[in-house]
């Protein structure tokens, strides 16, 4: 089996991650994998905001996790980066799950740990979110696709799930 094969394979979500920020080159080469990502008409319409510093990482905890009505909670699960997704158009969902997925696959080809996390579309929606928007110089028509946290994981990866039997219909 090729590598590609078996990242697709063994890619799990981490949720358990080491506090050290990631090396710059593996950061680097993760968002290079994502502005690969295809998109409706080759517009690409998402933008990857990396976020790293502690005031706006905690700033999007907080927010996030309010939503899924757990203030003071971590969504996050302690990850040192959030990459946050934002797309815009009429493929802006679609456009951006794509981003995710390139992020999330290119972490695990080269050992770093990721988990999308939802709730993106609520926080950026919101007059915090609006404004975090503005004050990145992103116009407020940006919606809020995921956020893709990153980390060295902290142990080792979970086991896959059994795949359904019914998964695959051939007509």
């Amino acid at each position: 089996m090729n590598e590609s094969m078996k990242t697709l394979l063994n890619r799990r979500s981490v949720r358990s991650f080491r506090p050290e920020q990631l090396r710059e080159e593996d950061l680097a080469a993760i968002l290079k994998a994502g502005t690969y990502a295809p998109s409706a008409m080759g517009k690409q319409p998402a933008v990857m905001v990396v976020v790293q510093d502690e005031a706006t990482r905690s700033q999007l905890s907080q927010m996030n996790a309010a939503i899924l009505g757990k203030p003071g909670t971590d969504p996050f699960y302690g990850a040192p980066t959030v990459v946050v997704v934002l797309s815009q158009g009429g493929c802006a969902v679609e456009d951006g799950s794509l981003v995710m997925g390139n992020l999330m696959n290119a972490a695990a080809a080269i050992g770093v740990g990721s988990c999308w996390i939802h709730r993106a579309k609520e926080e950026f929606a919101s007059p915090e979110g609006k404004s975090l928007l503005k004050k990145w110089g992103l116009s407020e028509d940006y919606i809020g696709v995921g956020h893709c946290i990153l980390g060295y994981p902290d142990g080792p990866l979970p086991e896959a799930k059994p795949r359904k039997a019914d998964y695959i219909v051939r007509v």
